[in-house]
C-alpha cells in the first residue's frame, strides 16, 4: 500500500514537469525567432525603354475608292475590265449597245434640219414684211400723207411684228433641236463607261447582256482603288483615350491573314466627330500604311497599338510588385508569450493596404537580413506589365518583393 502511493506522487510530479520540457522544445524548435515564417520572392529594378500605348481596331481602305457607274439606260454589249485589273485614266471599262441611242441622235439631227429650214423662211417673211412697210412709208411721204390709208399702214405693222415673232420663235426652235441632239450625242459618249482614275478594279457588276436602267440613280458598275500602294487604316479610339492621340504618333497593327506579322504605320488624322454605337462613343482615327508589297487589302481587319507616349532609360518594376501586400512586420505588435505560441492563431496582415493604382505614391518592399523593408516610391507611366519609378531610394538591380510563401 505505501509502494502504491509513493508512485502515484512520483507521477504526479513528473508529469507537469514533463509538459514543461515538451512545451519549451517545440518553442525552440518552432519559434518564429529562430526560423522565419516565410519566403519571401523577388523581382529586380531594370533599366529600360517604356512605351505607353492606346489599342484600337479597325478596317483597311484604299486611299481614294472611286464607284463608276453609268447614266443612260441601255443593254450592255461588252465589259472590257475584270477583278484586280489596273486600268489607267480614260481606259474603257464597258460599252452599251448603242443601237438606240444613234436613231436618236439621228432624228434629232434632222429635227434641228427642219427648225433650221423654218427659221429660214421666217426669216424671209421678215424681209417681206419690212420692204412692205417700207414702201407704205415712201408712198405716204410722196403724197403728204394722203395715201396710204391708216388702215393699211396699221395692217402692215402688224404683220411686220408677227413676221418678227415667228423669227424669235424659229430661232428657239433650232436651240432647242440644238440642245435635244447635243443631248442624244453626249449620250452617246456615256455609252462608253471610262475609268476617271489610275487604279486597280476591285469590285464589278457588270455582265455583257444585262440591262441597265438609270432613270433614278445610276446603277454603279466597277469601283476601282486609286493606288493600293498607299493605304489607311481607320480605327475607333475610345473617348477615354482619345485625348492622348495625336497626329505623328507612331503605331503598330496586325490583321488575321499575317498574325506573326507586325506592320508599321502613322498617325495621320484624329477626326473631332464622334460616333455612338450601343451607348460607347468613338473618334475616327486615320492611319497611314505603305503597302509597296500588296500584302494588304481592303477591308481587312486590324488591331493597332498606337504608342501614345515613349520614356527611354527609365526605372521600371514589374506590376506584381506593386501588388504586393506584406504581413505584419515582426516587433510591430505585442510579444507572444510561450503559451500563446503554442496556440495556432490566423495569419495577421498589415494593416496599412496597398494604395490605389491612380494615386502615384506607394510602399514597395525589400528584404534585408531576412526581414522586409518598406522603400516609399512614386509612380510613373505603366502599359499594364511595368511601371516607371520616377522617384524613390531604388536603383537597377534592387531586388523587390512580389509574392510570400509560407515556409515548409
Amino acid at each position: 500500500m505505501p509502494s502504491s502511493r509513493l508512485s502515484f506522487s512520483r507521477l504526479s510530479w513528473l508529469l507537469p514537469g514533463l509538459i514543461i520540457v515538451f512545451a519549451v522544445c517545440y518553442w525552440l524548435v518552432f519559434s518564429p525567432s529562430s526560423h522565419p515564417a516565410y519566403q519571401y520572392r523577388t523581382k529586380p529594378v531594370t533599366l529600360g525603354d517604356l512605351d505607353t500605348t492606346v489599342s484600337a481596331t479597325g478596317t483597311l481602305a484604299p486611299l481614294k475608292e472611286i464607284e463608276v457607274g453609268i447614266e443612260v439606260s441601255g443593254t450592255i454589249k461588252t465589259v472590257e475590265a475584270n477583278y484586280n485589273d489596273s486600268v489607267k485614266t480614260g481606259q474603257v471599262l464597258a460599252r452599251l449597245d448603242t443601237t438606240r441611242l444613234e436613231a436618236q441622235a439621228t432624228q434629232s439631227k434632222a429635227s434641228l434640219a427642219s427648225a433650221h429650214a423654218k427659221f429660214l423662211q421666217v426669216q424671209a417673211n421678215v424681209l417681206e414684211a419690212k420692204a412692205k412697210m417700207a414702201r407704205l412709208q415712201e408712198l405716204k411721204r410722196l403724197s403728204a400723207g394722203k395715201l396710204p390709208s391708216q388702215y393699211d399702214l396699221i395692217s402692215a405693222t402688224a404683220e411686220l411684228a408677227r413676221a418678227n415673232a415667228d423669227e424669235a420663235s424659229a430661232q428657239a426652235s433650232v436651240e432647242q433641236a440644238e440642245a435635244v441632239l447635243a443631248v442624244n450625242r453626249t449620250d452617246l459618249i456615256k455609252a462608253v463607261v471610262l475609268s476617271p482614275i489610275d487604279g486597280i478594279v476591285l469590285k464589278r457588276s457588270a455582265e455583257p447582256g444585262q440591262t441597265v436602267a438609270s432613270q433614278f440613280q445610276a446603277p454603279v458598275l466597277f469601283t476601282l482603288a486609286e493606288d493600293l500602294k498607299q493605304m489607311e487604316l481607320q480605327v475607333d479610339i475610345d473617348e477615354a483615350d482619345v485625348g492622348m492621340v495625336k497626329a505623328g504618333q507612331p503605331a503598330t497593327f496586325t490583321v488575321d491573314a499575317y498574325p506573326d506579322r507586325n506592320f508599321v504605320a502613322d498617325i495621320k488624322q484624329v477626326r473631332f466627330g464622334s460616333q455612338t454605337v450601343d451607348g460607347v462613343v468613338t473618334y475616327k482615327a486615320v492611319l497611314g500604311i505603305d503597302n509597296s508589297d500588296l500584302s494588304l487589302r481592303p477591308g481587312m481587319t486590324a488591331t493597332a497599338t498606337i504608342v501614345v507616349n515613349r520614356k527611354q532609360g527609365v526605372r521600371l518594376i514589374e506590376n506584381a510588385v506593386l501588388e504586393f501586400t506584406p504581413p505584419k512586420i515582426k516587433g510591430s505588435g505585442k510579444k507572444q508569450g510561450l503559451i500563446d505560441s503554442l496556440i495556432p492563431h490566423p495569419p495577421e496582415f498589415d494593416d496599412t493596404k496597398n494604395i490605389p493604382s491612380l494615386i502615384k505614391s506607394q510602399q514597395v518592399w525589400t528584404v534585408e537580413g531576412g526581414e522586409l523593408k518598406g522603400i516609399a516610391i512614386t509612380k510613373g507611366s505603366t502599359n499594364g506589365l511595368v511601371t516607371e519609378i520616377t522617384e524613390g531610394a531604388v536603383k537597377a538591380g534592387t531586388q523587390l518583393v512580389f509574392e510570400q510563401k509560407n515556409k515548409p
